[in-house]
């Protein structure tokens, strides 16, 4: 299964990109880093400056074709610069047309709030998201993960990395499903 993990070329929170990646690998999946910009992105340690990581897809007008499931870091400013390139908004809002899954945590699920994706679905997310959830129709819950299997596709979400254990178990059980 090639999964991609799409992130703006800095300000990903570094454990939300390596903990899903090795649980995807752990799986015998092929993780993908996918970003705006070719080269490498820069992780964050919460304010801090991270490890840097290797892009191995640069969006271009992309769809979900080439990939069968997508995995959303969060960080504040990776999800933020993401919903404001219209690639990486068409690529999101791409796999939910294919209906395949899609997992998310902490901020990032500001992408899918501007990928108009999350009307009908329920959803967790780091709780200052909760009103921009609500307002572009979804039900925002506060739980470590929350599966939502909403056609079309699944939506795993979760709240921040403290629940990276149970996010990683439940992408992992919902993506091979």
């Amino acid at each position: 299964m090639r999964i991609a993990f799409l992130t703006a070329p800095e300000g990903v929170e570094e454990v939300e990109l390596t903990e899903p990646w090795k649980a995807a690998l752990a799986a015998g999946w092929n993780p993908q880093l996918v970003s705006t910009e070719a080269g490498q992105v820069q992780a964050f340690d919460h304010l801090d400056k991270a490890g840097k990581f290797a892009v191995d897809h640069v969006l271009a007008g992309d769809t979900s074709d080439a990939f069968d499931a997508l995995v959303l870091p969060g960080g504040v400013a990776n999800p933020d610069a993401l919903r404001m390139d219209e690639r990486a908004v068409g690529f999101v809002k791409s796999f939910f047309d294919a209906g395949k899954p899609v997992a998310a945590i902490c901020h990032a699920p500001w992408t899918l709030v501007e990928a108009e994706v999350v009307r009908g679905r329920t959803l967790t997310s780091w709780p200052s998201l909760a009103t921009d959830i609500r307002n572009a129709g979804g039900t925002w819950v506060d739980e470590e993960v929350h599966v939502c299997r909403a056609a079309p596709g699944t939506l795993v979400t979760s709240r921040k990395p403290d629940d990276l254990d149970a996010f990683c178990a439940t992408f992992v059980k919902e993506f091979a499903a």
